[in-house]
């Protein structure tokens, strides 16, 4: 079978499709004849070694996909061939075939196609626990999203308009703000792309204020990271929850922030990992799954899926990413 590789570690011009063994089914696992698989930015750090879990070289990269059962191991009791699933497996993903993890896989529903699956389970996994049950996010709440036009930005807008918040989008260009708009959120701003000075940043800061009515946002959501969180965590409100999701500007970007503002703000600055969570609480990551596909079934959300790549071309979508150009999710199809 044909698979993506990481056989060194570099830029996505380092990637390559080779043939290699279809996996052997196993105990408790399936195997899945892959439709789709969806980049995440982890995933094109992780091919840098930047990515805080490393795996061992070579490996296949992609977390996320979704596709048929063409095997069933034994023991497995939830699945069986021909049923149509979406697997997280955090590495692995971008391959014809792959073996999961029975507890890895769910299935698909019937009104969900496979581009949408392998979009929906890292992005609104991610913001369903960190709007629900890390921010508690209220009707009625704020909530502002940095990098908002990316997968997990637009996820976090749908969620939080589905909760009832008022949502404030933050993004660099105007398209990406419309497409955000287009989603629901309330408002849009356009923040600088660059690495921003110390007037940038209280412009920025001063920004949000203004849009909150001088209160501030209740809830912050940030993938982002850099110079961007700390002019945000200044303009805060009250007892506010500024969601710390990742560090897109950058891993040598993790930004250290005066932790007196939590004193005078009285608010909480909460780490989002969604994946170790998942592995504490599985019963309540599948509820929380329950919920999307209710949410998806009503409407409410729509993974926004902005760029298709063949396997062949794998490398490019890599590069779109990486490049921060992509809006939404970008999919490698099979």
């Amino acid at each position: 079978m044909k698979a993506l590789q990481c056989t060194e570690l570099g830029g996505p011009e380092k990637l390559q499709v080779n043939e290699i063994d279809s996996p052997e089914v196993m105990p408790g696992h399936v195997v899945i004849d892959v439709k789709s698989g969806s980049i995440n930015f982890p995933d094109v750090l992780m091919i840098q070694g930047l990515y805080q879990f490393q795996p061992p070289l070579p490996f296949i990269p992609g977390g996320e996909s979704a596709g048929v059962i063409s095997e069933v191991g034994e023991g497995v009791t939830k699945f069986k061939e021909g049923d149509k699933v979406f697997a997280m497996t955090g590495v692995g993903a971008f391959a014809e075939k792959i073996l999961a993890a029975e507890s890895n896989c769910m299935p698909i529903p019937e009104s969900m196609d496979f581009d949408s699956a392998a979009a929906l389970s890292m992005t609104y996994g991610t913001s369903l626990y960190a709007l629900k049950q890390r921010a508690s996010l209220q009707p009625g709440e704020t909530l502002l999203v940095l990098g908002a036009s990316g997968g997990v930005g637009l996820a976090a807008i749908e969620l939080g308009k589905a909760m009832g918040a008022k949502v404030i989008a933050a993004a660099s260009t105007q398209d990406k703000i419309d497409m955000c708009l287009s989603h629901g959120a309330d408002e849009g701003f356009i923040y600088p792309s660059s690495n921003l000075d110390r007037e940038q940043q209280k412009e920025l800061s001063n920004k949000i204020k203004e849009l909150t009515g001088g209160l501030g946002p209740n809830v912050i959501y940030d993938p982002v990271g850099g110079s961007y969180a700390e002019p945000c965590l200044r303009s805060i409100a009250w007892e506010g929850r500024y969601l710390v999701i990742g560090f897109a500007a950058g891993a040598d970007q993790i930004p250290k922030m005066p932790l007196n503002l939590t004193l005078l703000k009285g608010c909480q600055i909460v780490g989002v990992f969604w994946g170790a969570w998942v592995g504490q609480f599985p019963d309540e990551n599948k509820k929380n799954f329950d919920e999307l596909f209710n949410l998806y079934s009503e409407g409410k959300i729509n993974p926004e899926v902005s760029q298709k790549y063949s396997l062949e071309d794998s490398a490019s979508a890599f590069t779109h990413l990486a490049n921060r150009k992509a809006k939404g999710k970008v999919v490698i199809n099979f």
